[in-house]
């Protein structure tokens, strides 16, 4: 799964869309695939894992936990046509880093500039809950996203974001996972190896729709990461 000295992004890209390595998740993101939702009943759903996408030559990347059932295994692009998706571009947006503030297919004409937008997991999870042992068989591909683009700065989307993204750096440096790990929370910055960790509440309908996260609150978050990054 870890690229070699002629490694690339289309490189990188097909690999996680042959990718069959977790059963339960690829028996899941093909029953969802299958079976649909009502209201996207007449389309045609992506149902394999989905890769990472915006400007190679980002110096930020953005980290999430993994794609949505009805988002990006229905579109093929993270982030992509759900409500988490809405939340995030609008505030990549305001801040002057994607063309425009929303996405809702993979060719929608969305262009990302400086940032790079992936995740931890590549497969929609029953739950929106990968287990570590789903986690650390998909690691490597964040490994390569690393390897690949020039960023130095990791936003991580929750708690699961973060300590994935750790342990791809630890990988990535060839370094010890530090210990103390470093704790996550909103806003919370850390740095791991040379790169330079900063934290958001995921952008998820428990978090928007309750107010734990506004969209003052993820625009703060990103222009720091941001400006860390320039």
């Amino acid at each position: 799964m870890l690229g070699g000295m002629g490694d690339s992004l289309p490189a990188l890209e097909s690999d996680v869309v042959a990718c069959r390595a977790c059963p339960r998740l690829v028996t899941w993101r093909e029953q969802v695939a299958h079976d649909k939702v009502a209201r996207f009943a007449g389309q045609t759903y992506w149902g394999k894992p989905v890769p990472g996408f915006g400007d190679p030559a980002a110096r930020l990347v953005v980290v999430g936990l993994a794609p949505a059932a009805h988002g990006g295994n229905r579109t093929g692009r993270i982030f992509t046509g759900d409500r988490s998706g809405d939340f995030l571009f609008a505030s990549l947006h305001r801040c002057g880093l994607a063309s425009q503030p929303v996405s809702v297919s993979r060719d929608d004409g969305l262009v990302l500039s400086g940032v790079y937008v992936t995740a931890i997991n590549r497969c929609a999870p029953p739950g929106n809950k990968p287990t570590t042992v789903e986690r650390d068989r998909c690691l490597p591909f964040l490994v390569r996203e690393l390897q690949l683009v020039p960023a130095r700065v990791i936003l991580a989307l929750g708690a699961f974001a973060w300590g994935g993204a750790i342990r791809a750096v630890a990988q990535v440096e060839g370094i010890e996972l530090p210990r103390p790990r470093p704790r996550f929370g909103h806003g919370a910055t850390a740095t791991a190896g040379g790169y330079v960790l900063v934290g958001a509440f995921h952008p998820s309908q428990q978090n928007t729709f309750t107010g734990r996260l506004t969209p003052a609150m993820l625009d703060e978050v990103v222009r720091r990461a941001g400006s860390l990054a320039a």
